[in-house]
């Protein structure tokens, strides 16, 4: 029997309910994993509240990446074998005990990771390195601002920073964020606070590179802190984020009109830009998801810090942590 979370559709989060079913015959074309861990993401909780723009209509799975090991291959799949652990990426469907997909959408397994560890990767560390690489341009002795930087996204950005020889700047919401950074050897750590404009004013520090996925203040006093040629690169809304079950319309709408615009004719003067993604479109664009992979296998950077674990079967107090924003590194469900 397969275990997984659904939900009749978005809107509440509240109707996530965990479900059963038979397995259905494989796909020639697909192998069959039995998953042992799955990786949370802010795009869940988005999705399941109807916030996501790509939030599937009607009923629907969550989750996004996942890691286990392989129990069946079909007919048309040679890349792996039966026993072999793997990481995978997935447009929905992650909350699940078993997974059919296509084989392009699965990494193996580093011998020395765990299973929570390999559900910790795909998602956030593809995010970070399209963010620095193909849209953030980062080059050596770059200075990069990074927000949520004890995050899931933030921690493998600042990983992959100083990996290719660029100094990160992380902010956080709280001084034991800020000491568990220092801790992994990150130096430069600022603590946000209410006036986060004159926080940077006073610093009279400039950057090249801008990671953000928290909108509002911060991410205008960010672009404003650019250097010439230098990027704003947006992957998320943080300050969206429903503070229950499901939205609060007015928040929100009140938020969006407060929303930071920029005016491309003042960032031509300043030569500045503002650039911004979801990667969820490169489900659909394997062979870059491919060379994304590639590239990220040749840069040495620590497994990811899976600060949460959590049982399958307690998905909403998962999520409810991990949109508490209080979380240190990737919060994960695990099923063994």
């Amino acid at each position: 029997m397969i275990r997984y979370w659904q939900t009749p559709k978005a809107g509440n989060r509240s109707r996530l309910t965990l479900k059963e079913c038979e397995s259905p015959p494989l796909p020639e074309h697909q192998v069959r994993v039995r998953v042992d861990a799955v990786g949370l993401n802010f795009a869940d909780i988005f999705a399941l509240t109807g916030l996501y723009s790509a939030t599937p209509g009607g009923a629907f799975i969550p989750g996004l990446e996942f890691a286990g090991e392989i129990l069946e291959i079909g007919a048309q799949c040679q890349r792996f074998t039966v026993g072999q652990r793997v990481m995978g990426v997935t447009r929905f469907g992650g909350y699940s005990s078993q997974i059919d997909i296509d084989p392009d959408y699965l990494i193996p397994l580093p011998d020395q990771w765990s299973m929570a560890q390999g559900a910790a990767y795909p998602v956030q560390t593809l995010t970070a390195w399209y963010a620095l690489t193909r849209l953030g341009a980062v080059q050596a002795n770059h200075q990069v601002l990074v927000h949520s930087a004890a995050g899931g996204v933030g921690l493998q950005s600042m990983k992959l920073c100083q990996a290719l020889g660029a100094t990160p700047v992380g902010t956080v919401s709280s001084e034991s964020k800020a000491s568990w950074l220092k801790q992994q050897g990150f130096d430069q750590v600022l603590v946000r606070d209410r006036h986060f404009a004159r926080q940077l004013t006073k610093r009279g520090q400039q950057f090249d590179l801008v990671l953000d996925a928290i909108g509002g203040e911060v991410q205008k006093a960010s672009f404003n802190a650019l250097n010439p040629m230098g990027r704003l690169v947006v992957f998320g809304a943080a300050e969206f984020t429903p503070s229950g079950q499901r939205p609060d319309y007015l928040r929100a709408l009140w938020r969006y009109l407060k929303r930071p615009r920029y005016d491309v004719m003042d960032m031509i003067s300043s030569n500045r830009s503002v650039l911004a993604f979801n990667l969820i479109w490169l489900w659909e664009q394997k062979s870059e998801m491919q060379s994304l992979l590639k590239e990220l296998a040749d840069v040495p950077i620590p497994a990811p810090h899976v600060g949460h674990r959590f049982a399958f079967e307690q998905a909403h107090d998962a999520l409810s942590l991990l949109q508490s924003g209080q979380t240190i590194g990737k919060v994960v469900l695990t099923l063994r």
